[in-house]
């Protein structure tokens, strides 16, 4: 087994571009990379620039019709098809969409392949993590699903028992779609409830189809839940799932968009807070996966004072140099942020609430509060399913 993590990257995924209107910015994955060097952790990990998904990786988990009616897409983008998910205003056309959406497939098929192989014990793909996509059809933002795509990779390779923990604001349904008839897929996501957000999904009794009972588990937020809120949720839930479920790998994403300034969501967790969740799906895959960890990026459209920070956290943390929240952002990425962007970049790497504060489970539950209650839902719906005291 490698000692050194690796690191998922190619210049040209800054080319899954919607347009200047469209809140997925590509310049948050420029300026994550540009941050992750200006603090030398690209010298801590294997930079590696994988090849584009194929068509048959593609397949194992989108329909050849589908991949057809993208590859016309990219090729003539005002002749998309509709039925699809393509050409929408979540999802516009654009020229070359295959190919860099094949390319962000291929850094997150390439990490699970290094992870299962020894190649690496740890590796990244930030500008992976579009869990909307399903087997048929583009979805929120997401041409081709490289979540999915990585675990069915890992299936393909020989993985028996995979684990996903998604802590988006949004529903991972592309990723729970793909699995849910499979019990070698463990499925967890924690997400703003879907009364209040898109997919309007996620709700707590989607739990697996009969064939894998219990392989869904959906933690379901109230807007406004905050970080000791969210925390206390993360771990009231998740911990105890893949203890019981032993993955031989941990594919986790995180979605930044959690984040109190995100503008297309309603939770209030800070840069701190999902710096913690990050080191405990570091410790989650050591504790049970014998340390084999795919973690990649996903939503955050507070492209400047958040997405880059967020990330280059979890880079430094799966490398084995975790950047300190107290830590002054580098100079000379400010001047760059100004450059591209014309905003005045972050000056810390913290939101000045570390170290985060929550209370744990075990300490009793107050069934009058609204996280306590959502908590309880998910326990109820999934943890009898799996032999669990709800």
């Amino acid at each position: 087994m490698s000692g050194r993590g690796q690191l998922m990257w190619d210049e040209a995924v800054t080319g899954y571009d919607f347009g200047p209107d469209h809140p997925m910015d590509p310049v948050r994955l420029a300026l994550t990379w540009r941050l992750v060097q200006a603090f030398g952790l690209d010298r801590e990990m294997e930079v590696v620039a994988a090849k584009p998904a194929g068509e048959s990786t593609l397949r194992l988990v989108h329909r050849e019709d589908y991949v057809e009616a993208v590859k016309a897409a990219s090729a003539e983008p005002r002749a998309a098809d509709g039925a699809y998910g393509l050409g929408t205003m979540d999802d516009p056309a654009f020229a070359g969409m295959h190919e860099v959406s094949a390319l962000i497939a291929g850094q997150s098929v390439g990490a699970a392949e290094a992870v299962w192989r020894g190649d690496a014990l740890h590796a990244v793909n930030f500008s992976g993590g579009l869990h909307h996509a399903m087997p048929g059809g583009a979805s929120g933002f997401c041409i081709y699903n490289d979540a999915a795509l990585a675990i069915a990779r890992l299936l393909e390779l020989g993985a028996e028992r995979v684990a996903y923990v998604d802590v988006d604001v949004h529903h991972g349904d592309g990723v729970q779609a793909a699995f849910w008839e499979d019990p070698r897929v463990l499925t967890v996501s924690l997400h703003e409830h879907p009364r209040t957000l898109f997919p309007q999904t996620g709700w707590p009794e989607e739990t697996g189809a009969e064939s894998a009972e219990g392989s869904a588990v959906n933690v379901a937020l109230p807007a406004g839940t905050g970080d000791a809120g969210w925390l206390r949720a993360f771990h009231a839930v998740v911990p105890e799932v893949i203890a019981d479920f032993r993955p031989q790998v941990l594919v986790t994403q995180h979605g930044a968009d959690t984040h109190f300034e995100d503008p297309l969501a309603h939770l209030a967790v800070s840069l701190d807070a999902q710096r913690a969740v990050q080191v405990a799906c570091h410790d989650l895959a050591h504790e049970y996966a014998d340390g084999r960890w795919v973690a990649l990026g996903g939503g955050g459209y507070a492209v400047v004072d958040v997405v880059p920070r967020s990330w280059t956290h979890l880079v430094g943390i799966a490398a084995g140099r975790p950047v300190s929240p107290e830590t002054l952002v580098p100079e000379s990425w400010r001047q760059e942020v100004f450059a591209r962007t014309r905003q005045l970049g972050p000056g810390r790497m913290t939101d000045g609430r570390w170290p985060v504060s929550w209370s744990g489970w075990e300490e009793g539950y107050d069934p009058a509060d609204r996280v306590d209650q959502a908590v309880i839902a998910a326990r109820r719906a999934v943890f009898p399913l799996r032999g669990l005291l709800a």
